[in-house]
């Protein structure tokens, strides 16, 4: 990935702001991200747009989705000394309550299992109360791409 080469060179690898202005589904849906200590915090305004189920009204599943992959993307990122933008190997989501599109969204990332090459992150949404969880997931991400001669 071009840009972290260009975010490193300019000594703003960590700035995950500018890191989110070159995804273009970041951008799209609107996500913010704050650092509070080792802690990256994603936050998604509410927008019409993003509704999925306007009878509640619900944030599409899709966008909940890859809200929880972006997060533990961008807490990867934070912890870690990537080369490359992690690549997601799997990652299974829990909806565990409707994640309404008048509300903020919050998440987290925790990095559980790091090795040399693949990680494991577990992250978690929510609204308006951080212990009432609204989405989790869990994923295995791989941190620098294989050699060819070892695929």
């Amino acid at each position: 990935m071009k840009f972290l080469n260009q975010l490193r060179a300019e000594g703003r690898v960590n700035d995950l702001d500018a890191l989110l202005d070159y995804i273009p589904y970041a951008r799209f849906i609107g996500l913010e991200v704050h650092q509070l200590g080792d802690e990256v915090i994603t936050e998604l305004p509410p927008q019409a747009h993003l509704t999925g189920n306007p009878n509640l009204p619900a944030v599409h599943g899709g966008v909940v989705g890859a809200v929880l992959e972006m997060t533990a993307i961008l807490q990867l990122i934070h912890d870690t000394d990537c080369e490359r933008l992690p690549k997601t190997v799997d990652v299974s989501f829990n909806y565990l309550r409707p994640v309404r599109s008048d509300t903020i969204t919050y998440g987290r990332a925790n990095v559980t299992r790091q090795g040399r090459r693949v990680a494991n992150v577990r992250c978690e949404l929510w609204q308006n109360e951080r212990d009432r969880v609204v989405a989790n997931s869990h994923g295995h991400f791989v941190l620098a791409p294989l050699h060819e001669d070892e695929a």
